[in-house]
């Protein structure tokens, strides 16, 4: 008989963090990975309906993180993360900074961000306030 494993809310809350920023940024250098998380604490701090509430509600709210798209590519790899995965345990270890508030804001505030290799319509002709590590983060007074 196995014992019950207990996550707290906390713990579940920094699993879907780091599986966010895994799933989105993986490939990237840290930097940017904390970047996206520091992204993800604003839109929690921002209490925008549509973002979701909670740190689980923000990341999963649709069409924000293509890696929770089910017909994403990105969400497929989630599913199928390698035991041991060592850019998933730099995520975790940026989710924890991030969730503690340990962790700088190096996009000046920052609630939407995109790839640089590609520009969506909302960002045409709008500064962004940072470009790190390949993602283009804006703040929400830039957009206006």
């Amino acid at each position: 008989m196995s014992a019950a494993i207990h996550v707290t809310p906390r713990e579940a809350a920094a699993e879907i963090l780091a599986l966010t920023l895994w799933g989105e940024a993986a490939d990237r250098p840290v930097r940017a990975i904390e970047a996206l998380a520091a992204l993800v604490i604003n839109r929690l701090r921002a209490g925008v309906p549509h973002w979701g509430t909670g740190v689980a509600g923000v990341c999963r709210a649709p069409f924000q993180f293509p890696c929770w798209n089910r017909n994403h590519p990105r969400h497929a790899r989630l599913r199928d993360i390698p035991a041991g995965d060592a850019a998933l345990a730099i995520c975790r270890r940026i989710a924890a900074r991030a969730l503690a508030g340990a962790l700088p804001d190096p996009t000046g505030g920052a609630t939407f961000f995109h790839d640089a290799l590609g520009l969506p319509g909302w960002a045409l002709g709008r500064p962004a306030a940072a470009e790190i590590g390949g993602l283009c983060f804006y703040r929400a007074e830039d957009l206006t």
